[in-house]
């Protein structure tokens, strides 16, 4: 009785090693290529093929367009989707759009749903000395995105009727901080200045 019992002992712990192992392997196929290990979500994208305007924005050949996760929607997709659904705007290497005068590689929507905007990834390479200005200067001192809440969150232009605020300039300057009064009078001055090259823009 003692041996049989101690058969299906060994008959069942095997069973579960092996289910252990299968479960492991399976893990770790689905984290492949994923650096960090975790399972990101194959956002839906299209590129696009030919010049498009988006958001307002007139876009080149190549440029990925990313979506919001959707059922039955993942990879790449044959055709351009909905716009009201559209998290980032990424444009092929090495070209640039421009946006308040500095040219930009990608637009990226705030995940913050209770945040009406989006941040701007510039390339400060591509920009001329003859082109630079405040705005552009004071952008530049923070090495990195922009963050712009807006009005009208179907419009991603340089448009200045329709920006409210500038959150953040990279992780330096944040409006969350309300008691710093260094980083608030940097975002006014920035906001400021942001003003007076649409103005000038214009002329």
């Amino acid at each position: 009785m003692k041996k049989r019992n101690y058969i299906i002992i060994g008959i069942l712990a095997l069973i579960a090693s092996l289910a252990i192992g299968v479960l492991l392997m399976l893990e770790g196929l689905r984290s492949m290529g994923n650096p960090n290990g975790s399972r990101a979500p194959d956002y839906p994208y299209f590129m696009t093929t030919g010049p498009l305007t988006v958001k307002n924005l007139k876009l080149p050949k190549g440029t990925k367009l990313t979506y919001e996760e959707q059922l039955f929607r993942k990879g790449q997709q044959d055709r351009i989707m909905d716009e009201k659904k559209l998290i980032v705007i990424e444009l092929p290497k090495g070209k640039t759009i421009d946006w308040g005068g500095v040219p930009v590689y990608m637009i990226m929507k705030f995940s913050n749903p209770e945040m009406k905007g989006y941040s701007v990834s510039p390339d400060f390479g591509q920009l001329r000395d003859e082109k630079k200005t405040r705005f552009s200067e004071m952008w530049q001192s923070c090495e990195g995105e922009l963050g712009v809440l807006v009005k009208n969150p179907d419009d991603w232009s340089f448009n200045v009727k329709n920006i409210a605020d500038i959150s953040d300039c990279s992780v330096i300057y944040q409006r969350f901080f309300k008691d710093d009064v260094q980083q608030q009078s940097f975002l006014d001055q920035l906001l400021g200045e942001m003003k007076k090259n649409s103005q000038n823009q214009t002329k």
